[in-house]
């Protein structure tokens, strides 16, 4: 007997482990789902496990497609699937309105980020954000668009031909975008990675090269806790002890004092425990002559990964 194509795909279950490798949202995540927007309503079988049908695996297939997009889940979840489909759609015209001419130098890239930024378009600098994570992936986004943008935002304000506004504004979609990335990744860390704690010494409020390499770092699985910027010495060395951290990450940029870094980091080696590294990177020109055997001096974003691969092999079981 044949049954409707319908009837067959409803005949169809997968278990929550299936869904989790087909869609790559998580079990406690479509758990959670189903408490508050009441999607997806799988099915039971005969031990009283969840089954999904494969209209629903699609649905849900779909909703990560906009998620990755960096829509939010109270948006999409709860809509139906031919809303989410004309959503999706919606979408793919904007990205066609917004994508650069293949053609595009890196120069008239961030050229063209920091015309959006300083016509405080919000909506067209956030779209062409997501369109660059999504097309090229976290760390291509971070090297070859949010880095190159970053350093000519500073080279413009210092130049005084940003305003402080501006670059706040930048800073905050970009470090949204990031936040977002990263919690779109694994939640399991590779084995035999570091445990890092990121955060900046008091005299230093910039934190987004932080939050760059903090994503690279979980790229290779390493377990992150981020603290944010501008903390006492003495409260990261209690932090460190307090989430058993095996690295400090701290970045410095160009308006820190040299001679306030090169203390700071002897004050902090001296009370952190000899087993935890420190990580420093930025731009302050302290660290191009810095020589404190407990600190690694990480030599731009492209050294995280190596860094990390060094870490692992010196502690190999």
């Amino acid at each position: 007997m044949n049954f409707p194509a319908e009837l067959a795909a409803q005949a169809v279950q997968l278990s929550i482990a299936a869904v989790e490798r087909d869609t790559g949202i998580g079990k406690d995540t479509l758990r959670i789902w189903e408490r508050r927007y009441g999607f997806p309503n799988p099915g039971r079988d005969a031990f009283g496990e969840r089954t999904y049908p494969t209209a629903q695996v699609e649905k849900l297939r779909l909703i990560k497609r906009l998620m990755d997009q960096g829509q939010r889940p109270g948006r999409v979840v709860p809509l139906a699937s031919e809303d989410l489909q004309s959503l999706s759609q919606n979408l793919a015209t904007t990205r066609q309105q917004v994508t650069p001419p293949e053609s595009e130098s890196p120069h008239a890239q961030v050229a063209r980020y920091l015309q959006l930024i300083r016509d405080h378009d919000t909506d067209g600098l956030r779209a062409q954000l997501h369109l660059a994570w999504t097309e090229l992936g976290l760390e291509a986004f971070v090297m070859q668009v949010v880095a190159p943008v970053t350093a000519a935002v500073g080279d413009a304000w210092v130049r005084g031909q940003m305003e402080v506004f501006e670059e706040h504004f930048y800073t905050e979609s970009v470090s949204a975008l990031l936040r977002h990335a990263m919690d779109s990744l694994p939640q399991a860390q590779a084995t035999n990675s570091p445990r890092v704690m990121l955060t900046t010494f008091a005299q230093e409020p910039h934190g987004l090269g932080l939050l760059m390499a903090q994503s690279l770092l979980a790229l290779q699985g390493a377990h992150c806790v981020w603290l944010g910027t501008q903390m006492p010495i003495h409260d990261i060395a209690k932090a460190a002890a307090a989430h058993s951290a095996q690295v400090v990450a701290l970045s410095f940029s160009a308006i820190m004092n040299p001679k306030q870094v090169v203390n700071g980091l002897n004050e902090l080696c001296l009370l952190l425990p000899p087993a935890t590294e420190v990580w420093a990177g930025g731009q302050n020109t302290a660290l191009r002559r810095l020589q404190l055997s407990r600190v690694v001096c990480v030599q731009g974003l492209g050294d995280v990964a190596a860094q990390v691969q060094r870490w692992r092999a010196e502690h190999a079981n």
